[in-house]
């Protein structure tokens, strides 16, 4: 198998206007509120990391969002990571709105108690990234919100008992794509694999 990039041949190129087409993303479902009655989850693709040291991360919620108002309240929210088991509740809590449903209970989803912020986790997440806003930005469709994450919590059926690592991607982890949600495809390499150096066999 080739790997240069001069064995094929260049595609031609359509301008199209400016937009948002920065695809793969995570899809995530975001939970907000500080007490049961006022739990939300509402799903976002709008997310990223923002900032290694100190760690921080960003979520992107229109004004008109239900969640919106309770982020504003209490400036804090959980990022939950979502897998092809959670794709239908992680597509209702987007197209669905919490002025009109409880959408823990909706979905069987279950709430737990955050170690640092007073939003929940989602029990059934592999990975809950709890997030305290350090900066808003009002950007036009889009409101930014830059925060600060205080603790992370993993789902132990993901550590290996032997060896302490963390095996996120076999918890199968998916991705939205230009209004679609997929299940993430084969590994392709590590990070640095381009430029490791081969080990030589012994001889």
């Amino acid at each position: 198998m080739t790997n240069r990039l001069s064995d094929f041949s260049p595609m031609a190129k359509q301008n199209w206007r400016p937009g948002n087409m920065l695809y793969p993303l995570p899809a995530v479902m975001v939970s907000v509120g500080d007490s049961p009655d006022s739990y939300n989850i509402i799903t976002v693709a709008w997310t990223g990391t923002v900032c290694s040291d100190p760690p921080m991360c960003y979520i992107s919620v229109r004004p008109e969002r239900f969640s919106h108002s309770i982020i504003e309240r209490t400036g804090e929210f959980v990022i939950n990571l979502t897998t092809e088991r959670l794709a239908r509740a992680t597509d209702w809590c987007g197209v669905r709105s919490g002025r009109d449903y409880r959408k823990f209970d909706e979905m069987g989803l279950t709430p737990v108690p955050a170690s640092v912020v007073g939003a929940p986790l989602i029990a059934e997440s592999p990975l809950s990234i709890e997030c305290r806003v350090e900066q808003t930005l009002r950007l036009g469709s889009h409101d930014m919100y830059v925060a600060r994450v205080v603790n992370v919590a993993a789902d132990e059926a993901f550590i290996d008992p032997r060896t302490g690592s963390f095996d996120l991607a076999a918890s199968g982890l998916m991705a939205y794509v230009h209004g679609g949600y997929f299940a993430l495809g084969r590994k392709l390499g590590k990070f640095g694999f381009s430029v490791e150096k081969k080990r030589r066999g012994r001889r």
